[in-house]
């Protein structure tokens, strides 16, 4: 007799953003309801959920299941979550890094909290299978273990890169493109170019450089219109302080948009801009540039692996460069973006082309 109880465990200790989008692709693969179950806590308090989540849910998920496959990303502390619930060991773990802490941006190494990147670290010796969602991503996490673990005064811990490295696995995020219109019908040929900044307003994204570029575009007197939009918090970034009054009608909007207002934009964009310190994917990039905006990244973090060098910037004076002749010559632009379009394919970033990879890991025998 097939039991009807569930054989995948799903654990989202931030069920929001690209956290959310990747498990609700996941669920859209699976699609039998009867063999998952999801955990999740909202996307709020990132640290507390980093340090509490495995206790959380060692309490709530159920001691009679029959679960096979474990799920989850590296905001939860699988470790300690096997250590509370010894009767999960058993199951396939497979654990899902969006980011890594060993390489998150500090403005000064004392501010470090270094418990985050080593629960990271024995959360990928507690797994079966590591997947990260770029080279970058897997690659920065593997270099930086052993200096890591040097960190403490005394004693020096051995051996544990080569123990994490056999588990890993790239698989980029699976972008959900079919959620856009066709970027082709939406392009427009306006005078005046439309840039577009989507990112989370906190410091690892760069508010700084974003502000001091649209400032000396502003200074240099180029048409142009802006929207700074992306999950915005109670408090503004210090760089954006005054950027409404220093922007006046170039700034068309400052603050989060709603899905639908959200689409719009991306759709009426010319440019989209990453400033970022702290990038290991880019979905909202991606997004973007799929509704029919030119990227302009920088020359770092995971962006040379998606996008062409055209694309990159080296330095701040590099990207305000290029941001004033394409706005100073809009023809020209346009030249160059068509050219984009005509070499650049989303398929190896498309859910319709990653999900069966995904769903292969889930697959076992029961």
């Amino acid at each position: 007799m097939t039991s009807d109880k569930p054989h995948i465990l799903i654990i989202e200790p931030f069920y929001g953003g690209s956290h959310k989008q990747l498990i609700d692709t996941l669920i859209e693969g699976l699609q039998s309801p009867p063999n998952y179950e999801i955990f999740s806590l909202p996307a709020k308090k990132w640290h507390w959920r980093a340090r509490t989540s495995a206790l959380h849910f060692a309490q709530l998920i159920p001691l009679d299941h029959e679960y096979r496959v474990l799920f989850a990303s590296s905001v939860l502390s699988l470790a300690e979550l096997i250590g509370l619930r010894p009767d999960l060991a058993k199951c396939r773990k497979i654990v899902y890094f969006h980011e890594n802490q060993l390489v998150y941006p500090v403005r000064e190494v004392k501010q470090r909290d270094c418990q985050y990147g080593y629960n990271e670290i024995l959360t990928c010796l507690a797994a079966d299978i590591v997947l990260f969602n770029s080279q970058f991503n897997c690659t920065s996490f593997l270099d930086n273990v052993q200096p890591f673990l040097k960190i403490q005064p005394d004693f020096r811990i051995k051996g544990i890169r080569e123990k994490i490295e056999k588990k890993c696995q790239v698989l980029y995020f699976p972008v959900r493109f079919q959620r856009f219109p066709s970027r082709s019908a939406h392009l427009e040929d306006r005078e005046c170019l439309h840039l577009i900044w989507p990112h989370r307003w906190e410091h690892d994204k760069n508010p700084k450089l974003l502000a001091e570029a649209l400032c000396e575009l502003q200074a240099r007197q180029v048409d142009f219109k802006v929207t700074i939009c992306g999950e915005s918090y109670e408090e503004i970034p210090e760089p954006f302080a005054d950027i409404q009054d220093k922007l006046g009608d170039k700034l068309l909007h400052f603050g989060h948009l709603e899905r639908e207002d959200y689409v719009k934009t991306l759709l009426s964009g010319d440019i989209v801009i990453s400033t970022a310190d702290h990038e290991f994917f880019g979905v909202a990039m991606l997004e973007a540039t799929y509704c029919g905006c030119y990227p302009l990244v920088p020359n770092k973090l995971v962006y040379p692996e998606i996008y062409p060098k055209d694309n990159l910037y080296n330095t701040s004076s590099a990207l305000i460069k290029k941001l004033y002749n394409f706005c100073r010559n809009p023809k020209v632009f346009r030249k160059h973006r068509d050219q984009f379009f005509e070499t650049f394919h989303f398929d190896r970033f498309a859910a319709q082309e990653l999900l069966p990879k995904y769903l292969d890991l889930f697959k076992v025998s029961l």
